[in-house]
């Protein structure tokens, strides 16, 4: 059965058309239609299903009963769906039903014999999914037919934490009266209760505690009551202050925790909740005059203004219309409990901080930015967005006219290459493998992928916002700058179809970010091409299509309106030994591949071919063997000149 066949059967069964599904299959060999049952159709969004999954999925039980009646196809064979934004990988049909809230069909695939506990790739069993969705009537339907309740996902977590998290009351009662532990631990260290807390589920907060939920802590120690205060769910917060297992030190830091956090957390926002419950927690320090429990403080913190925290309530009061001042002690009060190691801090900072890009204090933008930069790097987290919101300011600064200071834009650059190491390291392949590297990348860690392109064009954003800079630098900044550019072109990073930095500086159509970004750096930019280039970039260097930089700026299209650019992109790469011979998977050569006359003769200007490079196309041209009978410094010299594999001696 041809493809068109096995497409017209799959979309019979997604869009629920019962009598055209039976139709198209009612007079084919019942063997092969069992086996075209179990091949998977792939839809332009990604999901890869079989149809009874695509059936199953969509709510369609006519379809479903009749598949399980006529044919005989593999109930637990498995695809990929997407629910919620969500991709699962792995899903069975009763994965797909559960997931999606269709009781009839979950029950007829449980009759006809599906597996109940049928895992995803993460782990993930059709209970879980039902939990999700908070569909009691399937978590019920699942469990009395042998479903088990305790099994977890990938990351320990399990179907109590889900429901808890997504705030599913009746199904955490199920839950815990069939026998569901309330203190397992994800692999974060994470309990249902946390989950709770942090999502502000009172109600199950109070279901969990009255099955002995204990106040354990996570990887970063965080306790749920913690968690709560972080996230500003105060009413979860004053629920659990009535504990009595709740310390006066724990009632006192979260109360403080969470003031803290209503004075810089973007969603909930509030200096008057903020100033009560720093009021609270500062009277209960002092609620007992013989032991007052004071701060105990640690250095001040530069990005926060050097704050040091109130210790009384009249320092607090003496605040308490001062806006910077609240929001400065708030930052420090986070910072100090929660500690730099957690993830949660850099959230408040980096807020506090486009508020003040908002309100054109950029300095004060910047100092808290790269305060956060900071602490993500010091815990190894993803800072590719963080990266990318300096270049937007950076350029908003340079476009409207605002001074910005050199040696902001270096730091920022040296973290840039700090993360862009970091990349390099987890790729663990240099050189000719990089490529197969990519491949593999996208197929098993994509995110990675991303967030290795994402570092590398915010870095060619960074230098291009430098070279608006280079006029107003000491020659020790200078030496700085290139050391670092040098350190940089060394790593020897490209995008997934092989552009090099030098090929984006070079490339008309590298993507620039349009939030600010694009008011300042404009591609090709001649003066970040030819920073490249002095610090030591390859021009000869070959993407995946084994075009140079070369190959690539001459196919700019404005060579009139920008003749500059392309005149001084041209000859910078030929002074610096850009080979105008080199060979494209085309077969074509620069020459061949300039898109204007001008171009050509720009080049052709430029042209400075070697009796070396005539004897390499010599060689490549008449395929005659050289690996072994030349120098190995010269093989790499021979395959610039074209394209093929290399020639056995």
């Amino acid at each position: 059965m041809n493809e068109s066949f096995r497409n017209r059967v799959y979309y019979a069964a997604r869009d629920g058309m019962a009598m055209t599904f039976y139709t198209i299959l009612s007079d084919k060999n019942k063997n092969d239609v069992n086996q075209l049952l179990n091949q998977s159709v792939v839809e332009e969004d990604g999901q890869r299903c079989t149809p009874l999954i695509v059936a199953s999925r969509y709510g369609h039980e006519k379809v479903v009963k009749m598949i399980l009646s006529r044919f005989n196809p593999d109930l637990e064979c498995e695809g990929t769906v997407k629910f919620d934004g969500y991709v699962i990988e792995g899903a069975s049909a009763l994965w797909c039903a559960a997931g999606a809230g269709h009781l009839n069909v979950v029950k007829t695939l449980v009759k006809a014999g599906a597996d109940v506990n049928h895992p995803t790739r993460t782990n993930s069993t059709p209970l879980r999914a039902a939990c999700f969705d908070g569909r009691l009537d399937i978590v019920k339907y699942l469990t009395d037919h042998s479903a088990d309740i305790h099994i977890a996902n990938k990351y320990n977590n399990t179907c109590l934490m889900i429901a808890a998290y997504k705030g599913h009351l009746d199904i955490v009662s199920f839950l815990l009266e069939n026998g569901a532990n309330p203190n397992e631990q994800a692999h974060c260290g994470a309990t249902a209760l946390h989950f709770a807390a942090e999502c502000g589920h009172v109600s199950i907060v109070k279901e969990l505690l009255k099955y002995n939920a204990k106040f354990s802590k996570n990887e970063v120690g965080m306790t749920a009551l913690k968690a709560a205060a972080e996230r500003t769910r105060a009413d979860v917060v004053e629920c659990l202050l009535e504990r009595p297992e709740i310390t006066k030190e724990e009632r006192i830091e979260a109360l403080e925790l969470l003031g803290a956090s209503f004075a810089n957390d973007k969603d909930s926002y509030c200096l008057e909740q903020a100033y009560k419950f720093l009021y609270k927690s500062m009277e209960l320090r002092y609620s007992d005059p013989d032991n007052i429990i004071k701060k105990k403080l640690g250095p001040p913190i530069p990005a926060y203004e050097n704050w040091v925290e109130c210790q009384t309530l009249a320092e607090l009061v003496a605040i308490k219309n001062n806006q910077n001042a609240l929001h400065m002690e708030s930052l420090t009060i986070r910072e100090r409990i929660l500690g730099r190691h957690n993830s949660e801090v850099p959230h408040s900072v980096i807020f506090r901080g486009a508020v003040f890009a908002d309100n054109a204090r950029f300095d004060r933008c910047i100092q808290l930015w790269m305060h956060a930069l900071e602490l993500r790097q010091l815990n190894r987290i993803s800072v590719v967005k963080d990266l990318l919101r300096f270049a937007q300011v950076f350029s908003q600064m340079l476009y409207v006219g605002v001074d910005l200071p050199i040696s902001n834009v270096i730091h920022v650059l040296n973290a840039a290459i700090t993360e862009l190491h970091r990349n390099r390291e987890r790729m663990k392949a240099p050189g000719p493998e990089t490529v197969l590297l990519f491949i593999i990348l996208e197929l098993f860690d994509p995110c990675f992928l991303e967030e290795l392109e994402g570092n590398l064009t915010t870095t060619l954003y960074l230098l291009t916002i430098l070279t608006k800079l280079l006029n107003k630098c000491s020659e020790q900044e200078k030496f700085s700058i290139n050391k670092m550019v040098f350190t940089l072109n060394q790593l020897q990073l490209a995008l997934r179809d092989g552009q090099t930095l030098l090929h984006l500086a070079c490339n008309p159509e590298t993507p620039v970010d349009d939030f600010h970004t694009n008011d300042i750096c404009k591609f090709p930019c001649a003066n970040t091409s030819k920073l490249l280039i002095q610090c030591g970039a390859d021009v000869n260097a070959m993407d995946a299509e084994r075009n140079t930089p070369l190959h690539v700026i001459v196919n700019y299209h404005k060579p009139l309106s920008d003749f500059k650019t392309l005149h001084s992109i041209i000859t910078c790469l030929t002074e610096a030994g850009a080979h105008t011979d080199c060979v494209n998977s085309r077969g074509e050569t620069p020459l061949d591949s300039s898109a204007t006359g001008v171009a050509e003769i720009i080049l052709k200007a430029q042209a400075k071919l070697s009796l070396k490079c005539m004897a390499a196309k010599v060689v490549k041209n008449y395929n005659l063997t050289y690996q072994g009978h030349v120098p190995k410094s010269l093989e790499a010299f021979i395959e610039l000149h074209g394209p093929g594999s290399i020639k056995q001696g």
